[in-house]
């Protein structure tokens, strides 16, 4: 492998290179090609990740060499430096598989912050609140994937438990009434926390931040939640995960900043429109993870009409380039709008009918790539009982419609519970119910007759997999609270 080339710049790919690239990084080459605002980065190959896995998790002779080349680059094109206190370069390090495989694998966004940028980059943007809010993100990102053992308490929810009874002494329950110095103090907690648990300190040296960020995202082609996705859709466990190390923009610097994802088509019910959602003053991770429920695109045409123009462009132009609905994922930092992944769109199976029937109507694909594209589990889907038409019935509460059907059954609020009295353990017919559902969740949501969350939105994990999997779900339903054991 030592003659074989492992990192890509991003306009070194192109779309036909899936199988190096994995699919995000394939369609990163292919915007950044095509002229549309993607922030420079490079994508460490597939077969890297599969040598990494037979050197038994040992980073394989010269990589990080080939890295810090690649980054070397990056650097130039941005004009910030990784780990230079007086104009640092932040960087996210995302998977992405062949096929998609939405929420499955690890990503970890804000990656360069310590000590000492962390002070920089509050002189460069004056906004030290922006600041701290992406350093807790990181402390908490890179320590839940690259840390976090059965043996401690690093885990995502371990930090969230920690934020939430910050946020509970103050007497705020929105993460935004957290100010600068109140999130100053949580990273303080955070580090000490992680010092305790792990027994060292937090690591302040970028490059090292980095080797662990990727190494993690190459164990997470292996987690069980990854595992059982590919058992469940029939992909290979051979293929691994690329890495995409991409320069950050940010969501989350002001009211002028947001982040968002959308369809280029309903993916619910097949209509040509822009279908999707946005947070401003967010950062992706808040509105795939759904923590928080986010705004309909719709809003944002009237919120900033010229932002929405030109993502309504580029949305026309990524479905006829492709050919096929496409799910864009973007950010906007100042006014300024960035493209930070595109892919095919998860849709239900009566949206499918419509978008294959429509495109080849549109003259974009023939009949015979139609029904390649309608595959017999999307038909399947079809047949889902749904509510009787006109029928009556008492209304208890509401929320969005993010899996096609409708379902009945007990409701069970754990997903492990879920697994063991669902379908593949007793088979009792369940819905899990849940404040908000996380990748972790999905051996209880492949159980279930359906899924209803508190939080989250269209576009959230849970959302995806529910219509790829053709699961009824409910989400974002705040007439609800869901408790431990009620709602």
């Amino acid at each position: 492998m030592a003659d074989t080339k492992r990192v890509y710049l991003f306009e070194e790919g192109n779309a036909t290179m899936r199988d190096e690239l994995g699919g995000k990084g394939a369609n990163l080459a292919e915007m950044s090609n095509i002229g549309l605002p993607v922030p420079p980065g490079f994508t460490i190959t597939t077969d890297t990740c599969n040598e990494y896995t037979k050197l038994g998790g040992k980073m394989p002779d010269g990589l990080m060499d080939e890295v810090k080349a690649a980054l070397a680059k990056v650097e130039e094109k941005t004009g910030k430096k990784l780990g230079d206190p007086q104009n640092p370069l932040l960087v996210s390090v995302r998977s992405g598989a062949k096929f998609s495989m939405p929420g499955m694998m690890d990503t970890v966004l804000n990656l360069g912050l310590n000590d000492q940028t962390v002070e920089g980059l509050i002189k460069l943007t004056g906004n030290p609140r922006f600041v701290y809010d992406s350093y807790r993100r990181f402390l908490m990102m890179l320590s839940d994937v690259a840390y976090s053992t059965g043996d401690n308490h690093l885990a995502k929810h371990d930090f969230e438990h920690i934020f939430y009874d910050l946020k509970k002494e103050l007497g705020v329950t929105n993460d935004l009434d957290v100010n600068a110095d109140q999130l100053k103090q949580l990273c303080d907690t955070y580090k000490a926390h992680i010092k305790q648990q792990a027994g060292r300190d937090f690591p302040q040296d970028p490059l090292v931040q980095l080797q662990d960020a990727i190494e993690a995202v190459f164990k997470s082609w292996n987690n069980d939640r990854a595992k059982l996705y590919r058992q469940r859709e029939k992909i290979s466990d051979d293929l691994g995960t690329a890495v995409n190390v991409q320069s950050m923009v940010f969501g989350n610097q002001g009211e002028d900043c947001g982040t968002g994802v959308a369809f280029t088509r309903n993916a619910s019910n097949g209509a040509k429109e822009v279908f999707g959602e946005y947070l401003m003053n967010a950062q992706g991770e808040d509105v795939v993870a759904g923590v928080r429920t986010p705004m309909p695109i719709a809003e944002l045409a009237v919120q900033n009409p010229e932002i929405y123009k030109q993502f309504d462009d580029i949305c026309k132009r990524l479905e006829g380039h492709y050919k096929d609905m496409q799910d864009i994922e973007f950010t906007i930092e100042h006014n300024k709008l960035y493209i930070l992944q595109c892919r095919s769109g998860k849709r239900t199976g009566p949206s499918a009918v419509k978008i294959a029937v429509d495109l080849v109507n549109e003259g974009l694909i023939s009949k015979v790539t139609a029904l390649a594209r309608v595959n017999p589990e999307l038909l399947d889907q079809c047949l889902h009982p749904i509510i009787r038409p006109g029928s009556k019935y008492n209304v208890l509460a509401k929320g969005l419609p993010a899996g096609p059907g409708a379902a009945t059954g007990i409701a069970v609020f754990d997903a492990s519970r879920a697994a063991e009295l669902g379908k593949g353990g007793e088979g009792k017919r369940v819905i899990l119910v849940r404040a908000d559902t996380s990748p972790d969740d999905l051996k209880g949501m492949l159980a279930a007759e359906g899924v209803l969350t508190e939080r989250g939105g269209m576009t959230s994990h849970a959302a995806l997999v529910a219509r790829g999997f053709g699961i009824p779900t409910v989400a974002g339903c705040s007439d609800i609270t869901v408790g431990a054991n009620s709602f």
